[in-house]
């Protein structure tokens, strides 16, 4: 099929629409950003000893110490506290900052990112894992639960409809359901079985790769291995235009 363009001899083929590249963008943003929830989660599991992006596994944690009588991390209680303040907050910048779209997208990102990135130097200049049941500990961590915060919030706030980038528990059931309905001989129980398993899965394994590199880059890089969810976020950033 062609068309004809006003003004000249010649035919053109017509091209078939494509999405603008935000669009496309967009709908990796959530598996990349579940690759920075992996990170965090693992470096500050293993150095902090408190989780930050799956921050209700904080609950068990503190469940299992108190009915074993051992030593209850203050930062653990405080990470709910804390993340529902940080999620507060973020809506509030958002309010303040009368942005939307795109733009609004943009500037959460940049907040997340300065929000890693002084976990990262705070983490680098005072060596907070040397005591994690410490001060400096304590102050990473929440620095660390309030840009997870932030990364909830941005995508509840520019992206409805994105699933979770960091409870993976939500995701392991849509993949299982989603793979089972769309292979079975039977009408389906669900819409949209097919990309709603991609989409699952993808998630899956970008929180495992974040899991993944950020194990291997604690044990020779110590609290320099804030940089990679650092560095991540700061690609992101650039990304989104």
């Amino acid at each position: 099929m062609s068309t004809i363009v006003p003004g000249a001899t010649q035919l053109r083929p017509s091209l078939p629409d494509e999405p603008p590249a935000s669009l496309r963008f967009e709908k990796w943003l959530p598996t990349l950003l579940s690759v920075i929830s992996g990170m965090v989660d693992l470096i500050s599991f293993l150095s902090l000893g408190i989780f930050t992006a799956h921050v209700t596994g904080n609950i068990v944690v503190i469940g299992a110490l108190v009915a074993r009588h051992g030593r209850v991390n203050l930062a653990q209680i405080l990470a709910i506290p804390v993340f529902i303040v940080a999620v507060a907050a973020t809506w509030l910048l958002a309010k303040i900052s009368r942005k939307d779209g795109q733009n609004l997208m943009r500037f959460l990102l940049l907040v997340q990112f300065l929000l890693l990135a002084c976990v990262l130097i705070f983490s680098v200049v005072t060596n907070p894992s040397a005591n994690p049941h410490g001060l400096m500990a304590g102050i990473a961590a929440m620095l660390a639960v309030s840009a997870m915060a932030c990364q909830f919030a941005l995508l509840r706030l520019t992206l409805p409809v994105a699933p979770s980038t960091a409870v993976m528990t939500g995701n392991l059931t849509n993949a299982v359901l989603s793979f089972i309905d769309a292979n079975s001989r039977t009408h389906p129980l669900m819409t949209g079985s097919a990309g709603r398993l991609k989409a699952s899965v993808h998630l899956l394994l970008g929180f495992f790769v974040g899991c993944v590199v950020a194990a291997a880059a604690l044990s020779p890089l110590g609290e320099w291995a804030w940089l990679f969810p650092v560095a991540l976020a700061g690609v992101i950033l650039a990304l989104v235009k």
